[in-house]
């Protein structure tokens, strides 16, 4: 095998494990996004030069796997879906540019955010109050996590088309759902509450089977039986 079809082989498989962004379904004319529709921002816009800040890291046992947890000084920075030593490794290289300095052991919003997601997996917290740095998001996808977050409470869902609606950008329905898929603060910014408006319950990037337990959890679907 040449070294070409080496490197062929290798984008092939990188391509397969990089999960795409959350889409609502195949939309007919005039929902269908057209020219004018936002461009969603780069998966790593928002890691652009600034000051290097503070922050800490770790990973919280949940019902739907472990969560990697980030804050800084300003806020909870992201949490990661199923964090295993690859995600860790890789959302801590990640974190180390972003942030421009290795993690601190401790931060005051950490420990918070910790604590109320565990109330939440318990049914004892139905809104968030730690703080939120939105430095890994930016644009379009930022506007949409915001209005996301500030106005689609617990137990309710919005469409991805009434959800770019809402932020003035009519055509945008897919930009809305690469918008999810973008999310750095699943759960606590709530993209399980954004589902299809057919019915069904869109995408997720932590798995159809983590956003049906996040809705069966909230009393927007039944329980499972097993």
């Amino acid at each position: 095998m040449t070294n070409t079809e080496r490197d062929q082989r290798g984008d092939r498989a990188g391509q397969q494990e990089r999960p795409g962004p959350e889409e609502p379904p195949e939309q007919k004319s005039p929902d269908r996004p057209g020219q004018d529709e936002p461009k969603p921002a780069e998966p790593d816009e928002a890691l652009r030069a600034r000051e290097p800040r503070d922050w800490a890291w770790r990973v919280l046992d949940t019902p739907i796997g472990p969560l990697l947890l980030a804050a800084t000084r300003e806020g909870l920075a992201l949490v990661a879906f199923h964090s295993d030593e690859r995600v860790v490794r890789r959302s801590l290289t990640r974190l180390r540019l972003a942030f421009g300095r290795e993690p601190l052991p401790e931060i005051p919003h950490l420990t918070t955010a910790a604590d109320e997601l565990a109330r939440y997996f318990d049914s004892g917290l139905r809104a968030f109050t730690v703080p939120l740095d939105w430095s890994l998001s930016a644009g379009f996808n930022e506007r949409v996590l915001r209005e996301l977050a500030a106005h689609v409470p617990y137990g309710t869902v919005v469409g991805y088309q009434d959800l770019a609606d809402r932020v003035g950008e009519p055509g945008a329905a897919r930009a809305v759902g690469a918008a999810m898929g973008s999310n750095p603060l699943p759960v606590v910014v709530p993209c399980h509450r954004v589902v299809a408006s057919d019915g069904g319950i869109g995408g997720f990037g932590g798995g159809l089977d983590t956003k049906r337990h996040l809705l069966a959890l909230e009393g927007v679907l039944p329980q499972p039986l097993f």
